[in-house]
Order: structure tokens, then sequence, then C-alpha cells
């Protein structure tokens, strides 16, 4: 499974930015930064954030199994979710890190998943597809950490085909509560953190072509959200 021309990324997954304050590399990491800490960590992924983030991939992957047709899993790192998706969907899944692509290729391979069609190395704010492309796209822990969510939420939105769907699952921030305390307190630590304690929905409710139609809390805590959308049929 071959990859595509390479574009040149400017987003910083989950895992990159978790190296960020495990590691304490400079918090502005750069491309080559960013590699070389995929390299590092990507032997260990499964069993760390993979792990915390069960829940959410196999809700995100539950709902999109009632579906047909195409998926894009934008963010698709080591491939967990990959022999989680039913056989009569025709999977495509884009990372940044070619060293955690390597890890879902092995899956795949190891798996016989043959409804995983491609595997490729992008930048999910500039998506090398056509318009209307898929008829799911899904983001997985990915929304907090980019540099621009609204540049990414374009791009999905792009994608995806008219009365398609596209689904996030992510941190979202509250404003009272205990937990909205601590999410206060936390927001200066952002970077070192490797995510943003205070993030918005409001950050990724910014196309018009895309209708909310689900939100669900998830497992552990409702620290996790999963949000679906329809693309509008006419858009």
């Amino acid at each position: 499974m071959g990859s595509m021309s390479r574009s040149q990324p400017v987003s910083r997954s989950p895992l990159a930015r978790a190296v960020t304050a495990l590691t304490g590399e400079a918090v502005q990491l750069d491309e080559t930064a960013v590699r070389s800490a995929y390299r590092r960590w990507a032997p260990f992924y499964d069993r760390t954030f993979g792990a915390f983030s069960t829940v959410g991939r196999r809700s995100a992957v539950d709902v999109i199994n009632q579906s047909t047709g195409r998926v894009l899993e934008v963010g698709v790192g080591t491939g967990l979710s990959l022999p989680q998706y039913g056989r009569h969907l025709d999977i495509v899944g884009i990372d940044l890190a070619p060293e955690m692509l390597d890890k879902a290729r092995e899956r795949v391979s190891a798996g016989g998943l043959d409804h995983v069609s491609g595997l490729y190395e992008m930048d999910a704010s500039q998506l090398a597809f056509p318009d209307q492309s898929f008829d799911t796209v899904v983001a997985m822990f990915v929304m907090t950490v980019v540099p621009s969510p609204e540049r990414v939420m374009a791009e999905l939105a792009r994608v995806a085909k008219p009365g398609g769907q596209v689904l996030l699952v992510n941190h979202f921030s509250q404003d009272d509560g205990v937990r909205g305390f601590v999410e206060r307190r936390l927001a200066p630590f952002g970077d070192r953190l490797g995510w943003h304690p205070v993030f918005e929905v409001s950050r990724v409710m910014v196309c018009d072509e895309l209708v909310l139609a689900q939100t669900r809390p998830l497992s552990p805590l409702g620290l996790f959200t999963m949000l679906r959308f329809e693309r509008r049929p006419h858009a």
C-alpha cells in the first residue's frame, strides 16, 4: 500500500504534543521535531494513549458501521480502529507521521484487512482528495491539537459527500462545575500538557454545510464527546 505525494504538514497530532509534555522538547515543534517524536513514541502508542482512547474510537466506529460507502479516517495513527470497521466499508486513513502509518500498514497486513484501501501521509488541513469524495469522514482526538481547527473542519466538510456525515471525537471544555474550574486552571499549561484543556465546541461549529445531528458524552467521566454532523444534501 503506497503513499500519496507528501504535502507540507503544519498540524501537530495528539501524539506529537503529548511527547512535548513527556520529553520537554520545545513547544513549537517543526516538522523535523514532530517526525522525530513520532519515531520514538510510535512503539508505545497503543499501550498508552491508544488504550485511554478505546471507548471513543469504538463509539465512533459503531456509528460508522451502520452506514455504507467510503470512509476517511483523519489521524488514523497506528490503525487501532481499522479492524473494527465493517468489511462492507471502504476505509481510507491519513496521518502526519510515517512511523505511525508503518504500524497501521503492519496491522492491515497481519489482519488481512482488505477493506482498507489506502493509508496516506497527509496534512489534515490540506487534504489531497477531490471535493465530495467520502460518504463518512471521521476525526478522533485531532481537533484540540491542530493549529487551525477551523481549517481542518472546512476540509472535512469539503471532502464529505452531500447527505454524508462527519464525526468528531474530542475533548470540549465546560464553563462551570469542578471540571470547568480545573480546565481553566490548566489552560496556561496547554502546550506542556500536549492538548488544550479549554477548547470550546464553537471552534468546530464553523461550516454552514454541516448540521449537528447528535451529541454524545463518552467515558471516562465525559471527558470526550462525540459529535455527528450531517452534510446538507444541497450543499
